[in-house]
């Protein structure tokens, strides 16, 4: 990590303000290079950490542009090494420019991720914060901040530096005990290292049991749309996502591929994949389909289980409730507008979900 990296921060497009970032131990020196101030006085490698500074970058006699220079030493800075930071105009030819300057003057490209990297290499982030960094720029919801910012915190590492310590110290209990059994004894001791492994052993687990939960908020619900054909999927997602995506006719069958949109509820991604309707075919393009819901269906965080109320239920109906089992469910009864032939209650015990009367035609 001897080089001195840089790299534009900033999305690469049309905006106010963009940002070039320095970091390595000759940050200073390649800054001030090519930085000038308004009177051509200050210099960079002069002035205090943590410090903003306006003047403008130069190509040998050329001005590149207008700056604000904010110079960080090493090591309370984020990579843990001398950091300049260039806010120049945005815009893909300005930023350019200025990098291409800050480069010619002496810093490498940076790899994606490498300043990250060596925050990590210099002890700046644990690796679970590492990873918090770029769920915190993905993050899609709300929620899904909120979880990323806790662990770029070190939420995680402090619950696991709590276990290690502990294991630890009944670690070095035991070999100081081995070592000196005349004065350090064990007797009795078995029964309080097993209660804290236990615990411990616990505190292990239902960090674990976090991950399925951390993943469905960042990425979203899984939530897939299962049903018959005709059952009224397609215009279930329409009407989810608000706009016609979804072909919609009376012609059972007539979705065959999956179809994926996300949508945020009350602050939570959901997923929404529309599938082909489950039946018998011998048609292959649907048999394609449907076997491809049917893995879907497996796959899924949440599955809607939509059953139109007009058609009796059948061997189908009962394919996609045994897929439901030990699955998180909801079932739509489907087109309540039409007279119904199966009954809310019947369906809530024949499948154990809460069930839901709606009319995705009618939007009710």
């Amino acid at each position: 990590m001897n080089t001195t990296i840089a790299a534009i921060s900033t999305a690469m497009s049309a905006s106010g303000i963009g940002i070039v970032r320095i970091s390595g131990e000759h940050s200073v020196d390649v800054i001030k290079k090519i930085y000038r101030s308004k009177n051509g006085k200050k210099q960079l490698d002069q002035v205090p950490s943590h410090t903003i500074h306006y003047g403008y970058i130069y190509d040998e006699e050329e001005m590149i542009d207008e700056v604000l220079v904010m110079v960080m030493r090493a090591p309370r800075t984020y990579t843990g090494e001398d950091t300049v930071e260039i806010d120049c105009h945005g815009g893909v030819c300005a930023m350019r420019r200025v990098l291409d300057t800050v480069l010619k003057h002496g810093a490498k490209t940076a790899e994606p991720g490498e300043f990250t990297k060596r925050a990590f290499l210099n002890g700046k982030l644990d690796l679970s914060q590492a990873e918090a960094v770029i769920d915190v720029i993905n993050s899609k919801n709300e929620f899904a901040l909120k979880s990323s910012m806790s662990q770029l915190k070190g939420s995680v590492k402090r619950e696991i530096e709590k276990i290690r310590s502990s294991l630890i110290y009944h670690i070095a209990y035991i070999e100081s005990a081995l070592d000196d059994p005349e004065h350090i004894s064990i007797d009795g001791y078995g029964e309080e290292l097993k209660m804290t492994t236990t615990q411990e052993k616990e505190k292990i687990y239902r960090l674990l049991s976090t991950v399925r939960e951390g993943k469905m908020i960042r990425e979203g619900i899984q939530t897939v749309i299962l049903g018959k054909p005709n059952a009224g999927k397609s215009s279930l997602l329409n009407l989810l996502i608000g706009e016609n995506k979804a072909i919609v006719t009376d012609i059972a069958g007539t979705t065959r591929d999956v179809l994926e949109e996300c949508i945020t509820l009350s602050g939570i991604s959901l997923k929404i994949i529309d599938t082909a309707g489950i039946r018998d075919t011998e048609d292959l393009v649907e048999q394609i389909g449907v076997d491809k819901a049917k893995e879907m269906g497996k796959e899924a965080d949440l599955i809607l289980y939509v059953v139109d109320s007009s058609v009796p239920l059948d061997e189908n109906d009962e394919k996609i409730i045994e897929m439901m089992e030990g699955k998180q469910a909801i079932v739509l009864l489907n087109k309540t507008d039409l007279e119904s032939v199966v009954e809310e209650e019947e369906l809530k015990v024949k499948t154990g979900h809460f069930v839901l009367p709606i009319s995705a035609k009618e939007e009710t």
